[in-house]
């Protein structure tokens, strides 16, 4: 237990460019309390003590304003930052060195009994407010960029973004996917909706242009003085004459 908490400290000060001591952290990060409270309440709930157990997870939200259900199974280099308004389901899975920022939503879609929760592989970064539903899987080292609706599978090394959650394809292959991104947002992380738009405005460019050269032998082409701009709807007048 006691070497789990140096464990969960010293992911703080790797992770957190705002801590400053060892004090400081064990005082004042709801993260850490919330997870050590959870490691408690785990044990319980394993031990088959599970009223308990839920006491213990209740207790912890309502001082840290976290919940995790003691039936999840958290790997080691488990990271909350902020922590306000995190939920993470009973049937929840989460690997070695995942980091959650507030308000993201660990949930299920389903009342069956079972697997119901996400599963988060080793390395994945969920931004705030990003919310993961039902049993799919987010692949290592992960990203999920802040507010996004996750319902699908996420590949491993890429990036989803928006709601419902869209995977950002073509990243370099120099990319250094283990790289700790806050909020699992980049500077360069294009824009999926702009993308598809700008797709759009040069297919219509492309048309326009084409159109024009199409348009432009027939307006170079006068028809002789006298003759209709559209003999075909001179014949059609002459043959309703008739």
């Amino acid at each position: 237990m006691f070497e789990q908490l140096r464990q969960d400290i010293r992911v703080v000060f790797e992770r957190d460019p705002a801590a400053r001591t060892l004090l400081e952290v064990l005082l004042c990060y709801p993260g850490v309390h919330a997870l050590l409270l959870y490691r408690v309440a785990h044990r319980l709930w394993r031990g088959r003590l599970k009223l308990l157990a839920r006491l213990i997870s209740h207790l912890a939200r309502l001082l840290t304003g976290i919940e995790i259900h003691p039936g999840a199974a958290i790997g080691r280099g488990f990271f909350i930052d902020h922590g306000m308004g995190v939920v993470i389901g009973e049937t929840t899975e989460i690997g070695h060195d995942v980091t959650l920022y507030h308000g993201v939503t660990l949930g299920g879609t389903s009342w069956n009994k079972g697997k119901r929760h996400p599963t988060l592989e080793e390395g994945v970064i969920v931004g705030a407010g990003a919310k993961i539903l039902g049993p799919v899987t987010i692949g290592h080292h992960a990203r999920v960029g802040s507010n996004a609706v996750v319902v699908r599978d996420v590949p491993a090394n890429t990036t989803v973004v928006g709601i419902p959650g869209r995977v950002l394809m073509g990243r370099p292959a120099t990319d250094d996917s283990s790289a700790f991104l806050s909020y699992g947002q980049s500077d360069a992380m294009p824009d999926p909706v702009a993308k598809a738009v700008t797709c759009m405005l040069d297919r219509i460019h492309q048309m326009d242009r084409r159109l024009q050269q199409l348009e432009h032998p027939l307006k170079t082409h006068r028809p002789p003085e006298g003759q209709p701009d559209r003999p075909e709807l001179d014949c059609l007048s002459h043959t309703r004459e008739g």
